[in-house]
Formats: structure tokens, C-alpha cells, sequence
């Protein structure tokens, strides 16, 4: 349950002021959630028209909470696959993450996790970096998204790459399949980044607007009857961009459950977000340039044959 605090002297009503902290979600939506008891004013069922006064306390309550721990335990009992070793060093790793696998610990999410394999593979990287919940990382990955990472072993290299992604010198190149038919050949989105207050999801606001600036690249690499193929360069490494930025854009990911419109239908029952960081390169400690490539799972390249 999140809850947060009207502060205006002027009396406004809870549906408008909801969609306008949740921009997320359209003003049907919040008015459904209200009429589903699943909003509370000062801890009470409220109204779609109820009117709110300075110092009210909203709360955003989900339900079937019980269930979907039980569904998290769930999963977290499946053993999950192992990340793949593409190079190593002394000083870092290249690793390709799994789709299922969750980087390090999170509020919303139990069971193993990236950082687990790591500490166990490689207990000296308990002490690299500056988190010790998260050792060696610099960077992250969703957890149903696949591909490269890279990892730090010492914490010199922890130091050189956190400043070459801060200064925007690594270059990550994903591939992914959207919804829909893009015109243009190659573009460039670049929607403010926002996180909503109340849901916690990533909004992509107006330009010009509040948020943080995100930027990404694409261009297309095929179109099919209902879909495109995109290759895309992310220029910010905001968390959700890319899912965020192609659902503004009007294209969402395919399998993306947390941004994807749930009025279509997900055909190929993925399990995942068609979305796979396919380049990575960076930097090494004597400033040598490397890139590494990752190719598309077989999942993914099975119904990228199957449209062609």
C-alpha cells in the first residue's frame, strides 16, 4: 500500500488529482480502481467524485496480495538458468544474463538472483563496489530481459567503469520486437523520464515537461505485417527506458506486461519482453576499447524466423 498526502488549500476532486499523479493510467482506469475499493481516503472507501481537502491521505491499495506472493514463491522455487561467461579478466566479467533471472534483490521480487551466482563464484567481489547488497554491478538488467552485462572483479575497475557510464562512454546496443509497423526508417525518441508517485511505474512525459532526460536511438531492422524489428542505441540508461519510450511512442514491446496494453494480446505467450541487449563495449583498464556481441536466444530468434 502507498499512500500520499494532499497538500493544496483548494478542495479538488480525488479522480482528477489521481490522474494527474498517476499519468500512467487513464481517467477510466483510476475511476475503475476507485469504484474497486482498491483507493482509500484517510483510510476509507471513497467515491470517484469524492472531494479532497488539504491533508487528506490517499492510499493506493492492491489487492490480491496473498495470491501473488504465493505465485512469487512459486517461481522462486523453478531453478533458474545460469548466466553464460562470454570473457573474463582480473578485472571484470562479460556476462549474458538470462531472461527470468533478477540482478540483485528487490522489494517486489524473491528468490535467487544474479548476485547470488556471483558471490558464490567469485567471493572476493563481496567487498567491490560501493553497495554491499549489490557487488561488482554498474549497470543492470530487467529481470525478463536478456543479454550483456558487465561486472566489475576489483574495485579500480568498479571506479572506471561507474565513470565511463556516468559520462556516457559505454555503448549498449539492444534489439527488440514491437507492436506495429514503424514509419520511419531510424529516429530518435526523447521523452523526460518520470517515475509515478503512486504506482511506481516509469511515465515518458511531453517535451518540455518535468522529468529527467532520456534519450534513445533506433532504426529498423524489419518490418512484418503486424510488427518491426528494432535495433536501438541507448544514449541515457534510465531505468524502463526503453520499455517506457517505445510505449509513448506508440510501439510497445512484445510480452511486456508491465507497459504493454493489455487490450492486445500477447500471441506468442513469451513469458518474457521481446527485448535483448544484443551489444556491449566499454573501456578496459589500459583505455583498449572492447565490444562484445550477444546474439538473439533461440525463443526470440525462433519467431523473429517465424514472421520472416
Amino acid at each position: 500500500m502507498k499512500n500520499i498526502t494532499y497538500n493544496q488549500n483548494s478542495k479538488e476532486r480525488l479522480d482528477k488529482f489521481l490522474s494527474q499523479e498517476l499519468p500512467d493510467l487513464s481517467r477510466s482506469q483510476i475511476q475503475k480502481m476507485i469504484k474497486g475499493e482498491e483507493v482509500l481516503v484517510n483510510g476509507k472507501i471513497a467515491t470517484v467524485h469524492y472531494w479532497l481537502k488539504n491533508g487528506y491521505v490517499i492510499s493506493l491499495v492492491k489487492k490480491a496480495t496473498i495470491s501473488k506472493q504465493e505465485l512469487t514463491k512459486k517461481k522462486a522455487a523453478v531453478k533458474l538458468p545460469e548466466p553464460k561467461i562470454i570473457a573474463e579478466t582480473a578485472d571484470y566479467l562479460v556476462l549474458d544474463k538470462p531472461a527470468g533471472l533478477l540482478v540483485h534483490p528487490a522489494s517486489s521480487a524473491s528468490g535467487k538472483t544474479l548476485i547470488d551466482w556471483l558471490v558464490k563464484k567469485y567471493p572476493k567481489i563481496k567487498k567491490v563496489g560501493e553497495n554491499l547488497e549489490r557487488p561488482g554491478i554498474v549497470h543492470r538488467l530487467d529481470k525478463d530481459v536478456s543479454g550483456l552485462m558487465v561486472i566489475a572483479k576489483n574495485q579500480s575497475m568498479y571506479a572506471h567503469l561507474k565513470k565511463q557510464f556516468q559520462t556516457r562512454q559505454v555503448k549498449k546496443i539492444y534489439l527488440g520486437l514491437v507492436y506495429g509497423q514503424v514509419q520511419a526508417d531510424e529516429g530518435t525518441i526523447d521523452f523526460p523520464l518520470k517515475r509515478s508517485r503512486l504506482s511506481g511505474k516509469v511515465v515518458a512525459m511531453p517535451k518540455g515537461t518535468e522529468g529527467r532526460e532520456s534519450i534513445t536511438a533506433f532504426t529498423v531492422i524489419k518490418r512484418f505485417a503486424n510488427y518491426t524489428y528494432l535495433e536501438m542505441d541507448l544514449k541515457t540508461g534510465r531505468s524502463h527506458q526503453l520499455r517506457a519510450h517505445l510505449t509513448a511512442y506508440g510501439y510497445p514491446l512484445i510480452g511486456d506486461q508491465l507497459y504493454f496494453n493489455k487490450k492486445n494480446k500477447d500471441k506468442f505467450k513469451l513469458g518474457r519482453v521481446f527485448l535483448h541487449a544484443h551489444k556491449l563495449s566499454f573501456a578496459d583498464l589500459s583505455g583498449k576499447h572492447l565490444e562484445f556481441i550477444s546474439g538473439l536466444p533461440e525463443n526470440l530468434n525462433n519467431i523473429v524466423s517465424q514472421l520472416s
